[in-house]
């Protein structure tokens, strides 16, 4: 069973490193405001992947993966919140760019922190589907089917707190470099761009 389960955490661990909208809403957040800001983002990342743990553990996700309604009203939302996010940072480039000319620090991002990293989780319907799909699969067969994904569910939010907090640490140690305006106006430009890809590719995928 050990075996089988640090083989289903590399798997998780793979999973956690591919880019996705998650970094990107972090990404945002922590060059914008700071590490603080971005750490919070990643705590409500965290706690939305516990909330689709939960749901997947009682049914309740399996049961919007496999009906095209909820998951269409899902994703759409999902889709909407992203394109918002990302309309935002555009135009924070463009207020950047404005107060640079001015001599003047730009005003920090609106909203908190944690409550968009849940909102932007949450809001990711692909999530229900990753987790009724493949950690079933992934369980080790030993333990009870509920238990197992428990353990499984647990563990991926571990590795994304671990993975995403590292990655703001990182883009932390390098403020310097990111806060000289054109840095910051060129990443805005690039995360809201971002931003509004994942969206759209939110809002056409199929469960």
């Amino acid at each position: 069973m050990f075996v089988q389960l640090l083989a289903a955490t590399g798997v998780l661990a793979v999973l956690t490193m591919v880019p996705g909208p998650d970094m990107a809403v972090v990404t945002k957040r922590a060059i914008a405001s700071g590490r603080r800001d971005g750490l919070s983002t990643v705590g409500g990342i965290t706690a939305g992947l516990l909330v689709w743990g939960a749901l997947t553990v009682v049914g309740l996700a399996a049961v919007l993966a496999a009906s095209s309604t909820a998951y269409t009203v899902v994703k759409l939302a999902g889709a909407v919140y992203l394109g918002f996010l990302g309309v935002q940072a555009l135009l924070q480039s463009r207020r950047n760019r404005a107060t640079a000319s001015e001599a003047a620090a730009p005003p920090p991002p609106s909203g908190n922190p944690w409550r968009t990293g849940l909102v932007s989780n949450v809001f990711n319907p692909k999530i229900a589907v990753f987790y009724t799909g493949l950690l079933p699969t992934l369980a080790p067969p030993g333990l009870a089917p509920h238990l197992g994904m428990t353990l499984l569910v647990l563990i991926h939010a571990a590795l994304t707190l671990v993975w995403l907090g590292a990655y703001v640490l990182v883009l932390a140690k390098a403020s310097a470099f990111f806060e000289k305006p054109s840095v910051r106006r060129a990443l805005d430009r690039v995360t809201g761009v971002v931003l509004i890809g994942f969206g759209a590719k939110v809002a056409t995928s199929q469960p």
